[in-house]
Protein backbone atom coordinates (compact mmCIF):
# COMPACT_ATOMS: atom_id res chain seq x y z
CA UNK A 1 0.00 0.00 0.00
CA UNK A 2 1.46 3.58 -0.56
CA UNK A 3 1.84 5.97 2.48
CA UNK A 4 -1.74 7.51 2.58
CA UNK A 5 -0.15 11.13 3.53
CA UNK A 6 1.87 10.92 0.55
CA UNK A 7 -1.26 9.99 -1.40
CA UNK A 8 -3.26 12.23 0.30
CA UNK A 9 -0.71 15.40 -0.31
CA UNK A 10 -0.97 14.94 -3.97
CA UNK A 11 -4.05 14.58 -4.52
CA UNK A 12 -4.45 18.07 -2.58
CA UNK A 13 -2.46 20.02 -5.06
CA UNK A 14 -4.60 18.26 -8.14
CA UNK A 15 -7.48 19.44 -6.19
CA UNK A 16 -6.07 23.15 -5.82
CA UNK A 17 -4.67 23.58 -9.65
CA UNK A 18 -1.09 24.24 -7.94
CA UNK A 19 1.97 23.16 -8.17
CA UNK A 20 3.44 21.54 -4.76
CA UNK A 21 6.57 22.49 -2.59
CA UNK A 22 9.03 19.93 -1.18
CA UNK A 23 11.43 21.13 1.39
CA UNK A 24 14.81 19.61 2.53
CA UNK A 25 15.99 19.86 5.83
CA UNK A 26 19.63 18.28 7.24
CA UNK A 27 18.12 16.68 10.29
CA UNK A 28 20.35 18.17 13.15
CA UNK A 29 21.49 21.33 11.92
CA UNK A 30 22.52 23.81 12.98
CA UNK A 31 21.16 21.46 16.30
CA UNK A 32 18.61 19.23 16.75
CA UNK A 33 16.03 21.98 18.42
CA UNK A 34 16.09 23.70 15.39
CA UNK A 35 15.33 21.13 13.06
CA UNK A 36 12.37 20.24 15.95
CA UNK A 37 11.37 23.87 15.17
CA UNK A 38 11.89 24.19 12.15
CA UNK A 39 9.56 21.62 10.16
CA UNK A 40 6.39 22.56 12.30
CA UNK A 41 7.19 26.46 10.82
CA UNK A 42 7.57 25.00 7.48
CA UNK A 43 4.43 23.10 7.74
CA UNK A 44 2.95 26.75 8.44
CA UNK A 45 4.44 28.35 5.62
CA UNK A 46 2.43 26.19 3.11
CA UNK A 47 5.39 23.04 2.79
CA UNK A 48 3.35 20.27 1.10
CA UNK A 49 6.07 17.47 2.07
CA UNK A 50 9.48 17.57 4.13
CA UNK A 51 12.58 15.90 3.35
CA UNK A 52 14.52 15.36 6.63
CA UNK A 53 18.23 14.92 5.65
CA UNK A 54 20.54 11.62 7.80
CA UNK A 55 23.93 13.01 8.13
CA UNK A 56 26.62 10.20 6.04
CA UNK A 57 29.97 11.13 5.81
CA UNK A 58 30.21 10.30 2.44
CA UNK A 59 27.16 12.04 0.86
CA UNK A 60 27.96 11.20 -2.71
CA UNK A 61 24.76 12.63 -4.38
CA UNK A 62 24.80 16.39 -2.68
CA UNK A 63 27.05 19.49 -3.44
CA UNK A 64 28.97 21.47 -0.56
CA UNK A 65 26.34 23.40 0.93
CA UNK A 66 24.34 19.89 2.58
CA UNK A 67 27.76 18.41 2.45
CA UNK A 68 28.82 21.22 5.13
CA UNK A 69 25.34 20.62 6.90
CA UNK A 70 25.55 16.94 7.23
CA UNK A 71 29.50 17.39 8.11
CA UNK A 72 27.95 19.55 11.46
CA UNK A 73 25.08 17.69 12.35
CA UNK A 74 27.45 14.73 12.60
CA UNK A 75 30.20 16.32 14.47
CA UNK A 76 27.34 16.94 16.92
CA UNK A 77 26.25 13.56 17.45
CA UNK A 78 23.48 12.93 14.93
CA UNK A 79 22.56 9.69 14.11
CA UNK A 80 20.03 7.23 11.81
CA UNK A 81 18.30 6.51 15.32
CA UNK A 82 18.38 10.44 16.06
CA UNK A 83 16.36 10.90 13.06
CA UNK A 84 13.97 8.27 13.59
CA UNK A 85 13.38 9.74 17.07
CA UNK A 86 12.87 13.18 15.56
CA UNK A 87 10.39 12.15 13.64
CA UNK A 88 8.25 10.68 15.97
CA UNK A 89 9.08 13.69 18.44
CA UNK A 90 7.96 15.88 15.41
CA UNK A 91 4.42 13.64 15.02
CA UNK A 92 3.92 14.18 18.98
CA UNK A 93 3.77 17.79 18.15
CA UNK A 94 1.13 17.74 15.48
CA UNK A 95 3.19 17.86 12.04
CA UNK A 96 0.71 16.34 9.82
CA UNK A 97 2.71 16.67 6.57
CA UNK A 98 4.47 13.94 4.93
CA UNK A 99 7.69 13.52 6.15
CA UNK A 100 10.78 11.83 3.83
CA UNK A 101 13.31 10.08 5.29
CA UNK A 102 16.55 10.97 2.35
CA UNK A 103 19.92 9.27 3.08
CA UNK A 104 22.28 6.95 2.19
CA UNK A 105 22.17 3.47 2.55
CA UNK A 106 25.21 2.31 4.68
CA UNK A 107 23.25 3.63 7.96
CA UNK A 108 20.31 1.71 6.64
CA UNK A 109 22.29 -1.73 6.76
CA UNK A 110 24.44 -0.98 9.80
CA UNK A 111 21.12 -0.55 11.83
CA UNK A 112 19.58 -3.36 9.98
CA UNK A 113 17.29 -3.23 7.28
CA UNK A 114 14.32 -5.12 8.98
CA UNK A 115 14.85 -2.84 12.07
CA UNK A 116 14.82 0.39 10.02
CA UNK A 117 11.56 -0.30 8.25
CA UNK A 118 10.10 -1.26 12.23
CA UNK A 119 10.95 2.00 13.41
CA UNK A 120 10.21 4.31 10.53
CA UNK A 121 6.65 2.22 10.74
CA UNK A 122 6.25 3.34 14.16
CA UNK A 123 7.72 6.79 14.18
CA UNK A 124 5.69 8.40 11.72
CA UNK A 125 7.80 8.24 7.93
CA UNK A 126 5.58 8.13 5.21
CA UNK A 127 8.48 7.61 2.46
CA UNK A 128 12.12 6.97 1.72
CA UNK A 129 14.43 8.09 -0.67
CA UNK A 130 18.00 6.73 -0.66
CA UNK A 131 20.59 7.89 -2.98
CA UNK A 132 22.89 5.26 -3.47
CA UNK A 133 20.60 2.38 -3.94
CA UNK A 134 19.76 1.46 -7.38
CA UNK A 135 16.66 0.13 -8.85
CA UNK A 136 17.64 -3.50 -9.28
CA UNK A 137 18.84 -3.89 -5.94
CA UNK A 138 15.95 -2.05 -3.82
CA UNK A 139 13.60 -5.19 -4.13
CA UNK A 140 14.00 -6.11 0.04
CA UNK A 141 13.76 -2.27 0.95
CA UNK A 142 11.14 -1.84 -0.85
CA UNK A 143 8.89 -5.26 0.49
CA UNK A 144 9.75 -4.25 3.68
CA UNK A 145 8.27 -0.46 3.30
CA UNK A 146 5.73 -1.73 1.42
CA UNK A 147 4.09 -3.76 4.31
CA UNK A 148 4.11 -0.46 6.53
CA UNK A 149 2.67 1.26 4.19
CA UNK A 150 6.27 4.03 3.41
CA UNK A 151 6.89 4.48 -0.08
CA UNK A 152 10.36 3.79 -1.87
CA UNK A 153 10.75 7.38 -4.07
CA UNK A 154 13.10 6.58 -6.75
CA UNK A 155 15.93 9.14 -7.79
CA UNK A 156 16.03 9.69 -11.77
CA UNK A 157 18.71 12.51 -14.31
CA UNK A 158 18.88 13.51 -17.47
CA UNK A 159 21.38 10.87 -17.78
CA UNK A 160 18.91 7.53 -17.28
CA UNK A 161 18.06 5.68 -20.38
CA UNK A 162 14.68 4.87 -21.59
CA UNK A 163 15.34 1.13 -19.95
CA UNK A 164 16.35 2.97 -16.56
CA UNK A 165 13.25 4.97 -16.81
CA UNK A 166 10.79 2.14 -17.04
CA UNK A 167 12.85 -0.05 -14.72
CA UNK A 168 12.90 2.81 -12.18
CA UNK A 169 9.15 3.74 -12.39
CA UNK A 170 8.39 -0.06 -12.09
CA UNK A 171 9.76 -0.08 -8.62
CA UNK A 172 8.81 3.54 -7.67
CA UNK A 173 5.85 4.31 -5.36
CA UNK A 174 4.59 7.56 -4.07
CA UNK A 175 6.28 10.22 -6.71
CA UNK A 176 9.36 9.85 -8.79
CA UNK A 177 12.20 12.65 -7.90
CA UNK A 178 13.42 13.64 -11.39
CA UNK A 179 17.04 15.25 -10.92
CA UNK A 180 16.70 18.75 -13.04
CA UNK A 181 20.78 18.13 -13.99
CA UNK A 182 23.60 16.12 -14.22
CA UNK A 183 25.21 16.81 -10.57
CA UNK A 184 25.22 17.50 -7.06
CA UNK A 185 22.79 19.40 -5.04
CA UNK A 186 23.07 23.56 -4.69
CA UNK A 187 21.29 26.31 -5.95
CA UNK A 188 21.44 27.88 -9.47
CA UNK A 189 20.89 30.51 -11.56
CA UNK A 190 19.07 28.84 -14.07
CA UNK A 191 16.42 25.98 -14.16
CA UNK A 192 17.94 23.23 -16.22
CA UNK A 193 16.42 22.67 -19.43
CA UNK A 194 17.49 18.62 -19.15
CA UNK A 195 15.53 18.56 -16.47
CA UNK A 196 12.43 19.90 -17.61
CA UNK A 197 12.40 17.24 -20.99
CA UNK A 198 13.00 14.48 -18.33
CA UNK A 199 10.04 15.56 -16.77
CA UNK A 200 8.26 14.72 -20.23
CA UNK A 201 10.05 11.27 -20.60
CA UNK A 202 9.46 9.73 -17.22
CA UNK A 203 5.48 10.69 -17.87
CA UNK A 204 5.22 8.09 -20.43
CA UNK A 205 6.29 5.16 -18.26
CA UNK A 206 4.42 6.47 -15.09
CA UNK A 207 1.19 7.91 -13.67
CA UNK A 208 3.10 8.86 -10.51
CA UNK A 209 3.17 12.33 -9.60
CA UNK A 210 6.67 14.03 -10.51
CA UNK A 211 8.63 16.34 -8.44
CA UNK A 212 11.47 17.96 -9.70
CA UNK A 213 14.79 19.19 -7.57
CA UNK A 214 18.74 19.96 -7.19
CA UNK A 215 19.06 23.55 -8.37
CA UNK A 216 16.11 25.56 -7.33
CA UNK A 217 16.44 28.32 -5.21
CA UNK A 218 13.80 31.09 -6.41
CA UNK A 219 10.38 31.70 -6.93
CA UNK A 220 10.88 32.31 -10.81
CA UNK A 221 12.47 28.21 -10.80
CA UNK A 222 9.45 27.16 -8.64
CA UNK A 223 7.29 28.73 -11.27
CA UNK A 224 8.82 27.08 -14.54
CA UNK A 225 9.25 23.83 -12.72
CA UNK A 226 5.46 23.86 -11.35
CA UNK A 227 4.03 24.15 -15.47
CA UNK A 228 5.81 20.74 -16.25
CA UNK A 229 5.62 18.94 -12.94
CA UNK A 230 3.73 18.22 -9.77
CA UNK A 231 6.29 19.49 -7.60
CA UNK A 232 9.48 21.35 -6.52
CA UNK A 233 11.70 20.05 -4.65
CA UNK A 234 14.26 22.97 -2.52
CA UNK A 235 16.53 22.01 -0.51
CA UNK A 236 20.56 23.56 -0.39
CA UNK A 237 19.00 27.08 -0.74
CA UNK A 238 16.71 26.55 2.25
CA UNK A 239 19.75 24.80 4.19
CA UNK A 240 21.58 28.23 2.74
CA UNK A 241 18.83 30.30 4.42
CA UNK A 242 19.16 28.75 8.24
CA UNK A 243 22.73 28.48 7.99
CA UNK A 244 23.05 32.24 7.24
CA UNK A 245 20.55 33.78 9.71
CA UNK A 246 21.40 35.46 12.42
CA UNK A 247 20.81 34.15 16.21
CA UNK A 248 17.54 33.75 16.59
CA UNK A 249 16.49 34.45 13.64
CA UNK A 250 16.62 30.68 11.55
CA UNK A 251 12.97 30.28 11.87
CA UNK A 252 11.71 33.93 10.72
CA UNK A 253 14.18 33.69 7.93
CA UNK A 254 13.23 30.33 6.60
CA UNK A 255 9.37 31.15 6.65
CA UNK A 256 10.31 34.20 4.78
CA UNK A 257 12.04 32.16 2.06
CA UNK A 258 9.17 29.77 2.01
CA UNK A 259 6.61 32.52 1.66
CA UNK A 260 8.87 34.36 -1.24
CA UNK A 261 8.57 30.43 -3.00
CA UNK A 262 4.94 30.09 -3.24
CA UNK A 263 4.08 33.82 -3.86
CA UNK A 264 0.72 33.71 -6.22
CA UNK A 265 2.18 31.69 -8.71
CA UNK A 266 -0.39 29.36 -10.79
CA UNK A 267 0.70 26.43 -12.73
CA UNK A 268 0.20 26.42 -16.41
CA UNK A 269 -0.98 22.94 -18.53
CA UNK A 270 1.78 21.23 -18.27
CA UNK A 271 3.31 19.75 -21.08
CA UNK A 272 7.08 19.08 -22.74
CA UNK A 273 9.49 21.96 -22.56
Amino acid sequence: MPSPRIKEAFEAMRRQGRPGLVLYVTTGFPDMKTTLNLVPALEGAGADLVELGVPFSDPLADGATIQNASFRALAQGVTLKGCLEAVAALRRGGVGIPLILMGYYNPILALGMEEFVRRCGECGVDGLIVPDLPPEECGPLKEAAVAKDIDLICLLAPTSTDRRIAEACATASGFIYCVSLAGVTGAREQVSEEGLRLVERVRRHTKLPIAVGFGISNREHVEAVGRYAEATVVGSALVNVVDKAAPGQALADAVRFVTELKGEAKPKARGGP
